[in-house]
């Protein structure tokens, strides 16, 4: 299969033929034509789940994977996966990228070239990926090897930035894309891709002479988060009295308890629901920052 072609404005499609985003997708998807017709002048916003429809202009294209036939084969392409790790540079002092392979898949034994970006073989074993129906997101673990000193010096430079972070609040992106379509290969495709996880590290597991571990975490791992971020309180508004979030502009000025006064520099807000009718009307749509309907259930 040679590499697909990306979407065309004003170009007429039939049903069948497939595309990719002109921008590179992280979702791993490609789409395809399933109603015949010319595409519109923009581009359209491209659906994130397998199956999912669009239509641009007369056409209407639908979200496929674009790696999905090829491991559906009897004898599919090896099974690629690469690593990058990026600091940040409020934690870390830089934004470097390391990109790396484990080299365990389809025998490769030197840098590999995705989407122009060359990974370094280096001994790494990453576990615990695996999404299960329990209720919980994973927590992998990335091992990666420290016999030549490597991941110690990288740890004591972070730790010059913030002590003891020790790579924390990096992130980490897990690509996993087939041997056919890296860099070099007659079907090289840099799109075609599973969809790219990105994860955090959460802390330094271990670290020894010969391997450091870390454990990553989702983005949407929220332990420890409450919801909502503020407090439900039902009678007084949050809101800073004549900011954005409240939006009063208005030349009627009263004081805390609700009384007409002449001048700006009187006007005070009581917080009250009271106080923001008075402002926008008995009747007016009420930017009130409070839950007035908190407590009123049993």
């Amino acid at each position: 299969m040679a590499a697909v072609g990306a979407w065309a404005a004003s170009t007429a499609f039939s049903v069948g033929d497939i595309r990719r985003a002109t921008t590179s997708q992280a979702s791993g998807l490609w789409f395809r034509c399933t109603t015949a017709g010319t595409s519109a002048s923009s581009e359209p916003s491209w659906p994130t789940d397998i199956g999912s429809t669009v239509t641009d202009n007369t056409v209407v294209w639908t979200a496929i994977s674009s790696v999905y036939e090829d491991v559906s084969v009897l004898a599919p392409s090896a099974i690629i996966e690469l690593f990058e790790l990026q600091l940040d540079n409020t934690l870390h002092g830089s934004t470097d990228v390391y990109r790396f392979h484990a080299g365990s898949n389809a025998n490769v034994t030197g840098n590999i070239v995705f989407d122009g970006n060359a990974y370094t073989r280096f001994p790494v074993q990453a576990d615990g990926f695996e999404m299960r129906s329990g209720g919980t997101l994973p927590q992998p673990t990335l091992s990666i090897a420290n016999l030549d000193g490597t991941m110690t010096t990288l740890l004591a430079l972070v730790n010059a930035t913030t002590t003891g972070n020790d790579l924390t609040g990096a992130t980490v992106k897990r690509i996993r894309t087939l041997k056919r379509y890296l860099d070099g290969e007659s079907t090289a495709d840099p799109n075609a891709r599973f969809p790219t996880e990105i994860w955090r590290i959460n802390r330094k597991a271990t670290e020894t002479r010969d391997v450091v571990t870390f454990e990553l975490a989702s983005e949407f791992d929220l332990v420890g988060q409450k919801l909502p971020k503020r407090q439900i309180v039902a009678n007084t508004c949050q809101w800073i009295y004549r900011s954005s979030e409240c939006s009063y502009t208005g030349s009627n000025y009263f004081d805390v308890n609700g009384n007409s006064v002449s001048t700006l520099a009187q006007d005070v807000c009581g917080k009250r629901l009271a106080s923001c009718k008075l402002r926008f009307g008995e009747n007016g749509t009420l930017p009130f920052g409070s839950f007035p309907g908190a407590g009123l259930t049993r």
